[in-house]
């Protein structure tokens, strides 16, 4: 598997932030570093399409974000800080309709990944019950278990207990993922996992 961008181009009102930038990354946890406002976050956006490029190519393998963009989606997934907007439903709703998107999510796989982070007593509680260290690993749950070849985490350790940060660094270190995904993530600190690559912003 292989994330292509070529000659990527953004920018804001205020500021350009990409310009003509260019990364390749394939199997493997790769650790996008950069000061506040480099443009990590926007970078994983526009990397999962919930950004739009203003000039250059994302590819996902054979698939290219702006010819194909859903069949480009459902092969990747976003994971950041942001609570759900959907305040009505439940956690196991919210749950549902992410493994929806998502053709081929093993259940048995999500459970276990809810019931390591502690979360299935959650279930049925309204969303907005939730913690904010427990909305981070309702995230995590879901994004270790669905089949996607592109994993973007946006400061996935931040918030969580130490128990729930190892057990997530075990996760994202297990040889099977990281012959078959690849691992895009932020971290201010050394995320101390086998990495494929370090990228500077």
């Amino acid at each position: 598997m292989e994330l292509r961008i070529e000659q990527l181009t953004f920018e804001y009102a205020t500021h350009p932030l990409f310009r003509q930038f260019s990364l390749m990354l394939g199997a493997g946890v790769t650790w996008l570093r950069g000061e506040n406002g480099a443009g990590k976050t926007t970078l994983l956006k526009l990397a999962g399409g919930a950004l739009a490029p203003h000039g250059g190519h994302i590819w996902l393998d054979d698939l290219e974000l702006q010819v194909q963009p859903l069949a480009y989606r459902l092969r990747c997934y976003y994971c950041g800080g942001d609570t759900p907007q959907l305040p009505w439903l439940s956690v196991r709703e919210i749950l549902d309709l992410h493994v929806g998107l998502y053709p081929g999510t093993n259940a048995g796989q999500l459970n276990a990944q809810l019931q390591a982070f502690h979360l299935l007593p959650t279930l049925d509680q309204p969303v907005t019950t939730l913690s904010l260290g427990q909305h981070k690993k309702m995230q995590l749950a879901l994004a270790l278990s669905l089949p996607v070849s592109l994993l973007l985490m946006d400061e996935p350790f931040n918030g969580l207990d130490a128990d729930a940060v190892a057990y997530l660094r075990q996760q994202l270190a297990a040889p099977e993922r990281l012959a078959s995904q690849a691992i895009l993530l932020t971290s201010h600190l050394d995320p101390q996992l086998p990495l494929a690559q370090t990228v500077q912003l």
